[in-house]
C-alpha cells in the first residue's frame, strides 16, 4: 500500500492511496479463511470445501468489502502517524474506477482540511466582572402582585354591567352547522374568560358588552385545519344565554395565598421569591459574562480555520437570520440564500471559539455524563407533549440528534471550568443595570 501526498497549503491536504491487487487479493484470502470453517456446499463436509471453490464462490462478493477495509485502514494509519484530524469527512475517490477490472491495483485520492493548531491560552491571566443583584423589596412585593394576579377569583358585577375583556361569563350555550346540534358544541354553566382564547377564534370577541340574563347568538367559522374534519371550515352559529357577568378580583396577599403556593406564612413565601428572583439574577449574569468571557478569548487567539467550517456556519447563519425575518416561510422553499460578508465575520468567531473551546474542554477532560444527557433529552422531549416516548427513542437512534444536545451542555461545562480559573470580581448592580446588559445581548 502506497500513500503519496499531492496537496499540502494551509489547511488542504491531499493523497493518493494505492492499494495493490496483490495486497486485496491476500484480505480477500483471509476473509475466506475465516468463514471457511462454517460455509457448507453440497458435496463437501462443513469446513472443508477448497479454498479455490470458495474463491470462485464467494470471492467477488467479498472483493468489494476487502476494498473498503484497506482503504479505511490506510486512512487511519495515516491519520495515526500524521496527526491530522480532519474538519469534516474526507472525501474519497476512486481514481481507477470505470477502468478498474479485477486484478488490477486499486487507486484512490483522498482530500480534507485538517483542524488547525490551537495555540495555548493562560486562562487565570483573564480577568472578569460578575453583575450582582439583590432581589430588594420592590422586586419580591411586584412578584407578589403577579402571584395574587394568577389566583386571582371573580365576583358578579353589578346588574346589568356589561362584560369586558378579561371578565368571566358564565352561560349555557348549544352550537348548530346547517341548523343541527353537534357533538361537543353544547355545555351548562360554562365559565369563560373573555381573552382567554380558549373557544375557536372570533367568539369570545362577539361576547363584549353582553350582560347577565342576555340571550347573544355567536356565528363563527372552524378553522380548515381544524382537528374534527366534520366541523373544519363549517360555519357555526352558537346561541349563547348568559347567566353571570363577573369581573377579575387579584388574591389578597396574605398567608392564605402563600399556602396555596405552597409556602407556611406570607413571610416564607417571600423568603422563596427572594431566593428565585435572584437565581433568575444570577443566570442573566452568567450569560453577560460568559459573553465577556467570549470576547476575551476572541482577542487572545489566532489561528488558521477550516474554509468548509466557515462557510458551512455562515450559510446556517444566513438561512437562520432569513428564517427570522420571514417567519411565514415553512421548511427549505425559498430562494437559495447566499451568506454575507457580515455572516462570514461572525462564523469566523464561532467557528474559532468553537475550536479553541472544544480544545480547552479535552485537555481538561471535561465530559457531559449520562445523567446529563437523560435531563437535556427529557426537557426537549417536554416541546412534544404525548409523544415524549417517541423522542427519546428517536434521540437514542440519531447520533447526530445527540450531538446537537451534548455541544450546548460540554460547552457551558468548558466556560465554567474557565470561570475557576479566570479572575472573576463581584459587582453589585441594580436590576435595570442587569437587564441593560441583557438587552445589549439580544442586540448583538
Amino acid at each position: 500500500m502506497q500513500v503519496t501526498e499531492t496537496l499540502n497549503e494551509g489547511l488542504k491536504r491531499g493523497y493518493d492511496i494505492t492499494v495493490t491487487a496483490a495486497e486485496l487479493d491476500e484480505k480477500v484470502n483471509e476473509k475466506l479463511a475465516e468463514a471457511q470453517p462454517e460455509i457448507e456446499m453440497k458435496g463437501f463436509r462443513k469446513g472443508k470445501v477448497p479454498m479455490p471453490l470458495l474463491k470462485k464462490q464467494f470471492g467477488q462478493r467479498l472483493m468489494g468489502e476487502a476494498m473498503q477495509e484497506a482503504i479505511d485502514g490506510a486512512m487511519n494509519k495515516h491519520f495515526e502517524d500524521s496527526g491530522d484530524k480532519p474538519a469534516l469527512q474526507p472525501k474519497i475517490e476512486m481514481k481507477n474506477g470505470e477502468e478498474w477490472k479485477e486484478g488490477d491495483d486499486v487507486e484512490v485520492a483522498m482530500s480534507y482540511e485538517a483542524l488547525p493548531e490551537i495555540p495555548e491560552v493562560e486562562l487565570k491571566g483573564i480577568s472578569l466582572e460578575k453583575m450582582v443583584v439583590k432581589a430588594d423589596d420592590a422586586a419580591v412585593d411586584e412578584a407578589l402582585g403577579n402571584l395574587a394576579e394568577t389566583a386571582q377569583d371573580f365576583k358578579a358585577r353589578r346588574k346589568g354591567s356589561k362584560a369586558k375583556d378579561g371578565d368571566q361569563v358564565v352561560m349555557d350555550f348549544v352550537g348548530k352547522v346547517d341548523g343541527e346540534a353537534f357533538e361537543g358544541g353544547s355545555a351548562e354553566d360554562f365559565p369563560l374568560v373573555l381573552g382567554s382564547n380558549q373557544f375557536i377564534p372570533g367568539f369570545e370577541e362577539q361576547l363584549v358588552g353582553v350582560k347577565a340574563e342576555e340571550e347573544k347568538e355567536v356565528t363563527v367559522s372552524f378553522p380548515e385545519e381544524y382537528q374534527a374534519e366534520h366541523l373544519a371550515g363549517k360555519e357555526a352559529v352558537f346561541t349563547c344565554n348568559v347567566k353571570e357577568v363577573k369581573e377579575p378580583v387579584a388574591a389578597e396577599i396574605n398567608d392564605d395565598l402563600a399556602q396555596k403556593f405552597g409556602a407556611e406564612d406570607l413571610e416564607g413565601l417571600k423568603a422563596q421569591i427572594s431566593e428565585r428572583l435572584e437565581a433568575e439574577y444570577a443566570g442573566a449574569a452568567r450569560a453577560v459574562m460568559k459573553r465577556a468571557l467570549l470576547d476575551e478569548l476572541d482577542k487572545l487567539v489566532s489561528f488558521d480555520l477550516p474554509p468548509s467550517l466557515v462557510e458551512a456556519e455562515a450559510g446556517q447563519i444566513a438561512h437562520q437570520l432569513w428564517h427570522d425575518e420571514n417567519p411565514e416561510v415553512e421548511g427549505h422553499d425559498h430562494p437559495e440564500i447566499e451568506a454575507s460578508d457580515e455572516h462570514t465575520k461572525l462564523a469566523e468567531r464561532r467557528v474559532r471559539l468553537g475550536l479553541l473551546l472544544a480544545e480547552l474542554g479535552q485537555k481538561a477532560e471535561v465530559q457531559v455524563s449520562d445523567a446529563e444527557m437523560t435531563q437535556a433529552i427529557m426537557n426537549q422531549a417536554r416541546q412534544y407533549p404525548g409523544q415524549e416516548r417517541e423522542f427519546f427513542e428517536f434521540v437514542q437512534q440519531n447520533a447526530q440528534m445527540q450531538q446537537q444536545l451534548r455541544a450546548p451542555l460540554f460547552e457551558d461545562k468548558v466556560v465554567d471550568y474557565i470561570f475557576e480559573l479566570a479572575e472573576v470580581a463581584d459587582k453589585e448592580v441594580s436590576k435595570d443595570d442587569l437587564e441593560k446588559a441583557i438587552e445589549a445581548l439580544d442586540d448583538e
